[in-house]
């Protein structure tokens, strides 16, 4: 038997500015799986991560919230710990970029880099916020565009017309913090010498240690010529000084990677057992993996690689790339209740169900992932609760009622105990590659096998037929043992379904090996249901949920309740971005017709382009003949919080002015306009 693997194993550290939503989860999950795997099989392997808590985003959001940036993160950290832990994402550590580790690490690296001459320095100009007093990056600056004059573009790319451009070619530049013109001015910069590993950098990124469709990227790069990477920031900035100069500080994304080691040396400190320098030291024979998104390959492996290799420290065994989460079939929609915050999902649905669902799309690939909600609830009922679970849902009435609870030996189905024990070292190379989509395969096929053949014998027509209680007690305790080996292969996607499962089956936590025995004579606990169906209600109830938390998030206040006119707001100023964020849209009116027992309000079905909504509008005494305002185009709030009527939902406002009764005018955009157009 082989002895037992090393792994260290990390995934993108989370930024410290912000909630996790369910595009961050595929990561965590999919890593976590990979480690509970590993585990499962008896391997060494510790999983760390950290906040990502430095940059200029922290400082500014900290000021603005009137709290110090060491607050904010610690606030960040404890939400964040919360989320993970309730998706069943199981740390060993989970630590921060702005801890002491780092803090040595990153000097240390940084140093090493320096003495053997991988650090250059020059003259920068840059714009700078006289107000402010601080130089600024190109998402702080905004203007217009220089290729399609869009306005209120940032400083190096254009939403409107995707060119890419240098800030100081953007017409009319201000300051995204103080509004402020900026004004050129220059200022020393480190740089670390990326160009010195373009041949190492050539032959790793080509050694297998990355997806073939990553490596083909990452040579487009390197075909082109490396160039020199700004590794230093100006104050003020939240983050470490360098070593030896004064108000300079690193770039956040220098020791966010050295986090992963920080997070580490942090672990090592608490376990006796860990040896940091075995994990690390350029000659190390442990495995060490990352998992990232697309987004941030460049950063991972032709930086992080350079900087360890210049620093004497060993470079990832491989770094595992994932693509973006769809819902839908379409970006995560903020209007549309499809930008999902984590602690959404769990305030409506059971972590596990987006376990599996994640685990039966994820491949090996870089591919995005769509998170079709019907889908969802179709292949989670389907899979989980209509074929695992099921089998032993099944079984174990009859195991109770007829025998005490006890499993009788014997093996009713060689067959499929030779098919489900042969079918094991396939799973487990799925796993390890990476591959769940094709291990949930596998597995669903044998829980389709194991169900044909319950089906087939049908012992609840033999519990009722004289003498076949022996027969009855074999084809479930049979079932049962199926129920079992697939519970030990779901066991990395769903902790908790096995924690339930060795409970009732009265075991041990299982491990892999465990595939290879069978219960015989053997008690069970009382049978507990395991797993409930998705309600479709509660999806919609999350989305709705979802459109809420931007609300809330927006700050939106305005005094207009859903298909009702307010009270004149003027009295009452509201900021600019409180007014940004109300989501005007051209609607068309499809239907409009009177509502039975309202006197004032009108129902209108409107089309915004990508969907249609339903609001209720106190109108009526505007508009006596409704029918004439179908075919009319309108104008709308679209992101108004869906409120409950008497009458049903409300999901929006039409807008309308006038001093009420027969003195009502729908307003409307001029003759042009297009169903789904933002009004700006």
């Amino acid at each position: 038997m082989s002895e037992p693997r090393q792994i260290l194993v990390t995934s993108a550290l989370p930024y410290a500015n912000g909630s996790i939503h369910l595009g961050h989860m595929l990561e965590y999950i999919q890593t976590d799986m990979w480690v509970r795997f590993q585990k499962l099989r008896g391997n060494q392997c510790i999983y760390v991560c950290a906040d990502d808590a430095h940059g200029s985003a922290i400082m500014l959001r900290a000021e603005k919230e009137g709290i110090s940036p060491e607050q904010l993160i610690a606030n960040v950290q404890a939400e964040h710990s919360g989320d993970f832990a309730e998706f069943l994402v199981d740390f060993d550590n989970f630590h921060s970029t702005h801890s002491d580790e780092n803090r040595e690490l990153s000097s240390m690296i940084y140093t090493r880099l320096r003495d053997a001459g991988h650090i250059a320095n020059r003259s920068v100009t840059q714009y700078f916020d006289p107000e402010k007093g601080m130089f600024l990056a190109d998402r702080f600056i905004k203007g217009t565009c220089p290729k399609c004059a869009a306005d209120d573009q940032y400083g190096d790319n254009c939403e409107k017309c995707g060119a890419t451009y240098a800030p100081t070619e953007l017409k009319n530049p201000k300051s995204a913090i103080s509004g402020a013109t900026p004004v050129l001015k220059d200022s020393q910069h480190f740089f670390f010498k990326l160009p010195d590993f373009q041949a190492m950098l050539q032959q790793w990124t080509r050694s297998g240690t990355l997806q073939d469709a990553v490596a083909n990227k990452l040579a487009e790069w390197l075909d082109s010529g490396l160039q020199e990477w700004d590794i230093s920031r100006d104050a003020p900035y939240f983050g470490f000084e360098i070593p030896g100069e004064p108000g300079k500080y690193f770039y956040v994304w220098l020791d966010a990677p050295i986090g992963y080691m920080a997070s580490f040396k942090n672990l090592c400190a608490r376990r006796p057992e860990l040896d940091f320098d075995a994990f690390w030291k350029e000659d190390s024979t442990a495995e060490l993996y990352h998992f990232i998104g697309k987004d941030i390959v460049n950063f991972h492996a032709l930086f992080w690689p350079a900087m360890l290799e210049g620093s004497g420290f060993r470079k990832p065994t491989a770094i595992n790339v994932h693509g973006y989460l769809t819902v839908n079939g379409a970006k995560m929609s903020k209007s549309r209740g499809t930008f999902i915050k984590a602690r959404t999902y769990l305030d409506h649905l059971a972590p596990e169900y987006l376990r599996y669902y994640y685990a039966a799309k994820l491949g090996r690939g870089v591919d995005d992932l769509d998170l079709n909600l019907e889908d969802f609830v179709q292949k989670v009922n389907s899979d989980l609760v209509g074929k695992v679970v099921n089998i032993a849902s099944r079984c174990a009435g009859f195991i109770h009622k007829g025998n005490d609870g006890v499993l009788v030996g014997g093996d009713a189905a060689p067959e499929l105990t030779e098919a489900f024990l042969a079918a094991a070292p396939s799973i487990a190379e799925a796993y390890e590659a990476r591959d769940f989509a094709r291990a949930m395969r596998e597995i669903m096929g044998l829980a389709d096998r194991a169900n044909a053949w319950i089906a087939d014998k049908a012992p609840w027509s033999l519990a009722k037929q004289e003498g076949k209680q022996d027969e009855v007690q074999a084809i479930c305790a049979q079932g049962v043992n199926l129920f079992r080996q697939l519970v030990i292969f779901l066991k990395p996607v769903l902790p908790l379904l096995a924690a339930d499962a060795e409970a009732f089956l009265n075991v041990a936590p299982l491990t892999w090996n465990d595939h290879q025995s069978r219960l015989e004579n053997h008690q069970l606990n009382a049978f507990k249901p395991l797993m409930s169906r998705i309600e479709p209600a509660k999806v919609e109830a999350m989305i709705a949920a979802s459109k809420e938390d931007l609300l809330a998030a927006q700050g939106n206040t305005a005094p207009v309740g859903n298909g009702e006119l307010g009270k004149d707001p003027l009295s009452a100023e509201i900021e600019f971005d409180t007014f940004a964020a109300v989501d005007l849209r051209v609607a068309l009116i499809v239907k409009a017709e009177a509502v039975a027992g309202a006197d004032k309000l009108l129902q209108l079905t409107l089309d915004i382009g990508d969907e249609r909504r339903n609001v209720f509008s106190g109108i009526k005494s505007a508009y006596p003949d409704p029918s004439k305002l179908e075919g009319r185009l309108t104008m709308m709030v679209a992101n108004l919080k869906p409120r409950k009527m008497r009458f049903g939902i409300s999901e929006g406002m039409v807008m309308a002015a006038g001093p009420g009764g027969e003195e009502i005018y729908l307003l409307s955009p001029d003759s042009g306009a297009k169903p789904g157009q933002r009004i700006k």
